[in-house]
């Protein structure tokens, strides 16, 4: 099978990577997002995808706008391929190129649609705080993931777990869906299932307002941003911003509480009658961190990372800057 990938970021290399190494496919050229310029040194990057494409001395395309780069298109054309594959490619594609191959257009999605359709959907369903996600191999149509199912492989979400952790998760179950997607569709094994556009949810690129975290919010609201926007969110400090990059909610957070809160919890004092306002420090706890109030709940500060600094541990924050209870956190911006 004669396939031409289009593929960006890291979570789209797992699916390249099986591509490459399995017998019955061949990959013929690379479709990718232009080099970067990255902050330090001002380099220019190259996207994940393309290096490891250039590692197999593949053909690799960087058009600034695809749909409208008539030497692209010609070359797409030209390759007479069976299959387009798509993962996290960032670009819009029109339905010149869906037409292209001889077999089919197929996207490999990070959701169980038709919920999350869109730019960010692992992010919004760890804000949304989700039980369960999972990926989606479909056909493409000229709409924003509206194409029919192939086929769904679901994962659970752990209370712990991070955009992240999650992506990393995701792009492994998204290679071994695809082979198999490729393997059966080739065979005549699927049949497309259509998504209910009545059940749809979208996920919308993220933007610099949904990093800020609200104290006012409950632990868990608070919790799942910063898991799911991970690892930007911020908080303000002694007059400076502060990122949050890891977290756990204290109290009622249901059934599924890890070993390691489990045992955190234990070790907790009673802070049942605190009513603090929200933002303050109610609780430091000796080798873990700073616990703070909500407008529901408590919320353990794991892990936090000063501007211009390395991310630190909640208690290394502790030592640091030398946190005492009553200090107030504010909202970030």
């Amino acid at each position: 099978m004669k396939i031409v990938f289009f593929g960006t970021p890291q979570f789209a290399v797992p699916t390249l990577e099986k591509l490459l190494n399995h017998p019955e496919f061949e990959v013929l050229a690379v479709v990718t997002q232009p080099d970067k310029r990255r902050e330090r040194g001002n380099k220019l990057t190259p996207t994940p995808v393309k290096a490891i494409a250039t590692a197999h001395n593949l053909p690799v395309w960087q058009p600034e706008r695809v749909k409208k780069d008539t030497e692209t298109l010609t070359k797409l054309k030209q390759l007479d391929a069976d299959v387009f594959v798509v993962v996290a490619y960032g670009q819009i594609l029109s339905s010149k190129i869906l037409n292209m191959p001889k077999l089919a257009c197929i996207n490999v999605h990070g959701s169980i649609l038709p919920k999350y359709r869109g730019a960010a959907p692992i992010q919004w369903c760890l804000y949304n705080g989700e039980k369960e996600t999972g990926i989606t191999t479909m056909l493409m149509d000229v709409g924003m993931d509206t194409g029919a199912m192939l086929q769904i492989a679901t994962t659970p979400i752990g209370l712990l777990d991070t955009a992240q952790d999650l992506a990393d998760r995701l792009a492994a179950i998204g290679g071994d869906l695809l082979v198999e997607t490729l393997l059966k569709l080739e065979r005549q094994e699927i049949q497309p299932i259509p998504q209910d556009n009545l059940a749809a949810t979208y996920a919308p690129l993220i933007q610099k307002q949904d990093y800020a975290l609200d104290w006012s919010k409950s632990a868990i609201q608070l919790h799942n941003q910063i898991r799911g926007f991970y690892p930007n969110c911020t908080a303000t400090f002694r007059n400076n911003l502060l990122k949050i990059t890891a977290s756990a909610p204290l109290g009622s957070v249901g059934d599924h509480v890890p070993p390691e809160l489990q045992d955190l919890l234990h070790k907790l004092p009673d802070l049942s009658n605190t009513s603090d306002k929200p933002g303050v420090i109610v609780s430091i706890i000796k080798g873990i961190g700073a616990i703070v109030q909500t407008g529901e709940g408590l919320l353990l500060l794991r892990e936090v990372q000063l501007a211009g600094k390395r991310p630190q541990s909640g208690w290394d924050f502790v030592n640091g800057s030398r946190l005492t209870v009553g200090e107030v956190f504010g909202a970030g911006s």
